[in-house]
């Protein structure tokens, strides 16, 4: 009977420690990604209105262009920081198992991988653009390009920062998960073995 009770509460105490750390790590990931997307969202509007105002006021050649693209590309940055804002203060105070939570936590992590392996396409398309408007004397593509450029360049700041700080709390995450091996979704009790 000594051994069954230490045993409930054992398991008692993994689950709230368990538990309540499972959550902490959970909320971290999303608060980090939210504040992420109020930065994107902050850029793309201060770019937004730039790029009206620039493109209002340019009297043409490349800059007009170079606007006209600042709005453009900013307005889907915009969609996409309100997209990423929404969904991840929905899941902030979502309980996940552990295996929910790393997976989440590896999910966050490739898709700011990728998108930093597109921002460099970004730049390159850019650099293409710009070439071959200089080439082929055309406003248009010299103004496409330089602002694809600039645009490439953020992101990549911004998603190569926002991979190393979710990589940082998932470096954590993994390092929990290895001290603490029993868990308990509210159903099940599990143990994790190392072989």
């Amino acid at each position: 009977m000594k051994k069954l009770c230490t045993l409930i509460l054992i398991i008692a105490g993994s689950r709230a420690f368990g538990q309540d750390s499972l959550k902490n790590f959970n909320y971290s990931r999303n608060d980090i990604t939210t504040t992420g997307m109020e930065v994107l969202g902050s850029w793309a509007i201060i770019n937004i209105g730039a790029g009206v105002a620039g493109w209002a006021s340019s009297a043409g050649g490349s800059n007009k262009y170079f606007y006209q693209m600042d709005f453009l590309w900013n307005t889907a940055n915009l969609g996409a920081a309100t997209l990423g804002f929404k969904s991840a203060r929905k899941n902030l105070n979502k309980q996940l198992t552990a295996a929910g939570n790393l997976k989440e936590q590896q999910k966050i992590e490739k898709i700011f991988l990728i998108n930093g392996g597109l921002d460099i396409a970004y730049i390159g398309i850019g650099i293409y653009l710009r070439h071959h408007g200089d080439a082929n004397n055309s406003n248009e593509l010299r103004g496409y390009g330089s602002s694809i450029i600039l645009q490439g360049a953020f992101l990549l700041l911004f998603d190569g920062t926002m991979y190393n700080v979710q990589r940082r709390n998932g470096s954590r995450l993994r390092r929990f998960l290895e001290k603490n091996q029993v868990t308990f979704d509210g159903r099940r009790v599990g143990v994790i073995y190392n072989m």
